[in-house]
């Protein structure tokens, strides 16, 4: 029987095993449903920002300037392990100064520079593309990538008003609800590497998450129901269907460079209710609230494997896991 009230008092999951569940999860289908109804119009809105002409105009503008570093240099040089340091950063951000300088020099003279110019290298540190820019600037593009195929590109660029005073982040190409300002008032003036790191890391994760979703619902559309999701893929909820009662799954990403997600909950609802049938044969429903199962190995499988995976291994051993519940024995192993 699915979740009723014990004679005690306690609430009978879908074992018919009494359990007693915290206030703070005891939360009702419509209260959820109101909070996702709140995500999903917060995230159209959100959405219609990502899409306005502006964003498309800068990205067109900041990869045209990366281009043109990119033709103009004289080498490239491929960095591997220790020798993407805070020492080459200095050379790199000494270079752009000193080329700023002769430039603005040779203004003040009225002589404009010739082919003469200061060497222009290249700096490639796996999937990112350091450029010396114009300004006393230098830009670092992102490369993203899924299963081994590119993704997209983005771009920061950095600059500081002398090699002595702190850099900023001048203009950037990445979406506007990955935390970039936090991680620049955090890093950039202590540990410029180090943001620069953490912001590839931001954005591969970002794709990662972003593309685990499109190919379950790419694989297993006809078997997901509801589907909601934030902007950076950090939070994510869906149903399962097709099975005999509702399968509600709920991920949080805490770490927004994670791949996989910290916090998972796999809970089993029943789709019906009770009916009781008094003396004179009458039915009515019990007045009482279905709680749901928690699906320990369906957890374990997400905690542990890539989205699409984990919802493999879900739906592989679901119907055991729900006969076991229902007939009161433990939830099925993955084992």
């Amino acid at each position: 029987m699915w979740g009723m009230m014990s004679e005690s008092g306690g609430r009978l999951d879908l074992s018919g095993q009494e359990k007693h569940f915290p206030d703070e999860e005891d939360l009702s289908l419509e209260t959820t449903r109101t909070r996702l109804s709140r995500i999903l119009k917060r995230h159209a809105e959100l959405s219609e920002r990502l899409s306005r002409d502006s964003d498309k105009i800068i990205f067109e503008r900041v990869q045209k300037e990366f281009d043109s570093a990119r033709a103009s240099q004289s080498s490239e040089i491929f960095l591997d392990g220790e020798q993407w340091n805070d020492g080459l950063l200095a050379t790199i951000r000494e270079r752009v100064h000193i080329e700023a300088d002769k430039k603005a020099m040779a203004r003040e003279a009225g002589i404009f520079p010739g082919s003469e110019t200061e060497e222009r290298i290249t700096y490639r540190v796996r999937n990112k593309v350091i450029c010396c820019l114009e300004g006393a600037r230098f830009g670092v593009q992102y490369e993203t990538f899924f299963a081994g195929e590119p993704c997209e590109i983005y771009h920061i660029i950095l600059e500081s008003k002398s090699f002595l005073e702190k850099m900023t982040v001048a203009e950037h190409t990445i979406p506007f609800f990955l935390p970039v300002r936090e991680a620049e008032s955090d890093l950039l003036s202590t540990n410029a590497m180090k943001f620069i790191d953490h912001v590839g890391d931001l954005l591969q994760a970002y794709v990662d998450r972003r593309e685990q979703v499109r190919l379950i619902k790419e694989l297993y559309g006809n078997q997901i129901g509801e589907l909601y999701h934030s902007l950076p893929y950090h939070m994510v909820e869906f149903t399962l269907a097709g099975f005999e009662c509702k399968i509600i799954v709920t991920l949080r990403y805490t770490d927004l460079t994670s791949v996989l997600p910290n916090r998972v909950r796999v809970m089993a609802w029943p789709k019906t209710r009770d009916v009781l049938v008094d003396q004179q044969g009458n039915g009515y429903p019990e007045s009482h609230h279905a709680l749901p199962s928690q699906l320990s190995y369906a957890e374990e499988a997400l905690r542990s494997m890539s989205l699409p995976e984990g919802f493999a291994e879900i739906v592989l051993n679901l119907p055991q896991a729900l006969q076991q519940l229902s007939t009161g024995g433990p939830p099925a192993s993955t084992a």
